[in-house]
């Protein structure tokens, strides 16, 4: 017998894309569900995002005239990886259609395509992307439920709160959920309610136990407990543990939040895990606090080692261009992007957050000189290699072809180069002192390791059997893409599409 604080039917930890779809999709078929999330705000790392979502072959690929399908898109991701978790791969893009057609049955939720290419060449591929987004929202469309939103990135690292004007992006995507989801009349939603361990039965899970305002609490729920609260990202003692590259403070999840207490819980119940050692990698500009700044959408300037030389295509999409980070620099994670002041000295790249170019030469994170020789030696490069290294660069710039890492041969990597007159957009000379040295370090979205789960986000034990009444979905559990990150939104797609089966196998 338990003393239970409160009963539903199901309890979803986490409030991400993946977690409030979840809980969309049980509270529709009556069933009394509670979200809980740890700290005071809902969204976790999704608010922060584009909210590109990877959900193939829906209708809103329909309305927009695109070419894809449920066919091309498992054709893609087949290339891509094979035949590992193959049941997985043919769910995810099976169900993408099923979790869309809902969602979008809510007035509160609408999608819509904005090109955006994949990021891999490989059979099934669409140059301009697959992946859908949803509309902006006016905050007063869902009153007092827009606070309650955690702030875009820049924003919310700053502690400024939300800006001024419409939600976009992934703000939007988590506005609209809780939207739907509190007119569903079926849903709690709670913030500052902090996961501490879930009540098993007989090896079933039946409930959780989780803190909020220092009480325990004892959460029952009938019909399972649905896991999507991100993964160990922010926990420096676990990636440690685990060998996963980059660093706590480099991570782009929100600070503090996102530490493995629930892929903690799952272990302590039986779960087993994977790809502990993965992450949604990405090119990070460190900054003078020592966190790292998502850099993405690069369009100009270079990128060297210690040595001053260059060792990747710098247009390559984020996770490529992380994991080559990572294995041409495992011991030293540090790198350097060269630029000009074509720009007025700003990076010719996006940057969230985009702290101010003074601010981090004040702070030494940047360096800044009138030629490339003085540049070296601020930034302690050899002087040769990185005159060599530009001087190449732009031979390459003025015929159009990067002999060594074909920059500019993707569509991707064309995709924020705006025209420059030179024959390939991806290519602009270095040649317009002052010259600038940002230190760019190994960062990442967020880990993809964790509970191993089955096609319906069931946790599965060491033998392959499932626990039952316990479900896991996001970066809470293993990723079926492995090392390989698709197309620009798979984490929220797959979180999405496997919260939803793991709330219909509830039903």
């Amino acid at each position: 017998m338990q003393d239970w604080t409160d009963e539903y039917d199901v309890v979803v930890v986490g409030s991400g894309g993946g977690a409030l779809t979840g809980a969309y999709t049980a509270a529709t078929q009556g069933l009394r569900t509670v979200v809980l999330e740890k700290t005071d705000l809902f969204g976790g790392t999704s608010s922060y995002s584009g909210a590109s979502i990877w959900l193939p072959g829906t209708q809103v690929q329909e309305r927009a005239g695109l070419p894809d399908s449920t066919e091309l898109a498992r054709t893609y991701l087949r290339s891509l990886l094979g035949d590992v978790d193959a049941d997985r791969q043919d769910a995810y893009v099976e169900t993408a259609p099923e979790v869309v057609a809902l969602l979008e049955q809510d007035p509160n939720i609408e999608f819509e395509f904005r090109a955006f290419p994949d990021y891999y060449r490989a059979e099934g591929r669409l140059d301009t992307g697959r992946s859908i987004n949803p509309l902006d929202l006016d905050p007063a469309d869902i009153g007092e439920l827009a606070e309650k939103v955690r702030p875009e990135l820049d924003q919310d690292r700053t502690g400024q709160g939300h800006a001024p004007g419409p939600m976009i992006g992934g703000r939007a995507l988590i506005g609209r959920l809780l939207a739907a989801l509190a007119g569903t009349g079926n849903a709690d939603l709670r913030t500052g309610t902090a996961l501490t361990s879930l009540v098993v039965e007989d090896g079933r899970v039946v409930g959780v136990e989780a803190v909020r305002d220092g009480e325990t609490l004892r959460i029952k729920a009938d019909r399972g407990v649905l896991m999507a609260a991100g993964g160990i990202e922010g926990n420096a003692q676990a990636r440690t543990d685990n060998g996963t590259p980059g660093k706590a403070e480099w991570s782009m999840g929100p600070i503090g939040a996102n530490t493995g207490d629930a892929i903690a819980a799952g272990v302590a119940a039986g779960g087993a895990t994977a790809l502990l050692d993965q992450a949604w990698f990405c090119p990070g500009v460190e900054q003078p606090d020592g966190t790292a700044a998502f850099l993405v959408g690069i369009r100009g300037g270079i990128v060297v080692d210690a040595n001053g030389e260059r060792y990747l295509n710098e247009s390559l999409p984020y996770d490529q261009f992380g994991r080559a980070m990572h294995a041409h620099n495992a011991t030293n994670p540090t790198s350097w992007m060269i630029f000009d002041s074509r720009e007025g000295g700003g990076l010719p790249g996006i940057s969230i957050p985009n702290t101010a170019p003074a601010k981090h030469l004040e702070a030494g994170t940047w360096v800044q000189a009138d030629t490339l020789e003085e540049l070296a030696l601020k930034a302690g490069l050899p002087t040769d290699a990185l005159r060599a290294s530009v001087e190449q660069f732009n031979d390459y710039a003025k015929h159009g072809v990067d002999d060594a890492f074909r920059r500019g041969e993707d569509p991707y990597d064309n995709f924020f180069c705006p025209p420059n007159g030179n024959p390939n957009n991806a290519l602009t000379a270095i040649e317009t002192g002052p010259f600038h040295a940002a230190r760019i370090v190994l960062s990442d979205l967020g880990c993809k390791g964790g509970l191993v789960t089955d096609v319906d986000g069931r946790v599965l034990r060491e033998d392959g059997t499932a626990i039952d009444g316990l479900y896991a979905a996001g970066n809470t559990s293993a990723s079926l893409s492995q090392k390989v990150y698709p197309g620009p939104g798979v984490p929220l797609g797959t979180a999405m599409v496997f919260s939803y089966r793991a709330a219909r196998h509830m039903v």
